[in-house]
């Protein structure tokens, strides 16, 4: 029995593989342009032996990228994988990048604040460990 943890962790790692494959071959995943829609069979004619699984998560981790999605949310034109355009980036695709980044930057955001706040606090709890130390330890 295979464990699913482990499973998924290969399929990711030969999904960055494949990214990497994919923009070393095909301009548009250099520059993160917006994908022509059923861009997925393309690849599979021109890339032959790939497995579709791991081209689907290979496909989500690019689209899902922040680099993908601040294209997306300036492009007018989708492109094929030769860089020809292949239908343009409708408003509603463009506002989901835009909303996912927006979200995706407010999380961090907050991560980030929530990190001050748990240094601050460590700082506050050693000068405090600090003062009682002193204040207990023998006088020489």
């Amino acid at each position: 029995m295979s464990d699913p943890a482990n499973n998924q962790a290969n399929q990711a790692n030969a999904a960055k593989a494949l990214l990497k494959q994919l923009e070393q071959q095909f301009s548009v995943f250099q520059s993160a342009a917006p994908l022509a829609i059923g861009i997925d069979k393309q690849i599979l004619e021109q890339v032959p032996g790939i497995d579709k699984k791991v081209l689907r998560v290979a496909l989500r981790m690019h689209t899902n990228s922040t680099r993908y999605l601040k294209a997306t949310e300036k492009a007018q034109q989708r492109l094929d994988l030769a860089g020809n355009p292949a239908g343009e980036v409708l408003d509603e695709h463009r506002l989901r990048a835009s909303e996912t980044l927006k979200e995706r930057f407010k999380k961090a955001a907050e991560a980030r604040k929530e990190k001050q706040q748990a240094e601050r606090e460590a700082e506050v709890r050693q000068v405090k460990l600090q003062q009682l130390a002193d204040k207990f330890s023998p006088r020489r």
